[in-house]
């Protein structure tokens, strides 16, 4: 085990759950899950969530991140670590709080798909009426 100090936080967002820890270091790297944030995040919408954080802060990225992201798809996984991200840069530094809470970066965001009833065809559709 390393005797860096790091800094963790835990994001979630509808049934992902990110694991985030933050290292300063002179050398930025970015890993999600074993692979390079450019290789799990593909799409430049999903890298701009991921980065957002780090972009409304007007902070460098001169930290090493690992990240270890599970449940749900991809976009809520991107916003999970975002969220995780967020809780880490406010754990560091308590005056981000307000920049980054008015930006909305620190809500849990806890939709979640509701389940299927018994008797219906979805969660709130029915069967249809017939008066005949």
């Amino acid at each position: 085990m390393s005797k860096e100090k790091y800094i963790e936080g835990i994001g979630r967002r509808k049934t992902a759950t990110a694991r985030v820890r933050i290292t300063p270091s002179a050398k930025a790297s970015f890993i999600v899950n074993d692979k390079d944030v450019h290789d799990y995040f593909p799409t430049s919408e999903l890298l701009t969530v991921v980065n957002s954080a780090f972009a409304k802060a007007d902070i460098p990225n001169k930290y090493s991140i690992t990240v270890k992201v599970s449940g749900s798809g991809i976009h809520s996984q991107a916003e999970a670590v975002r969220h995780g991200i967020t809780r880490c840069l406010v754990e560091e530094d308590k005056e981000l709080r307000t920049t980054l809470k008015k930006l909305g970066f620190l809500k849990r965001d806890p939709r979640k798909k509701e389940r299927k009833k018994f008797g219906l065809k979805k969660a709130r559709k029915g069967p249809t009426w017939s008066k005949r």
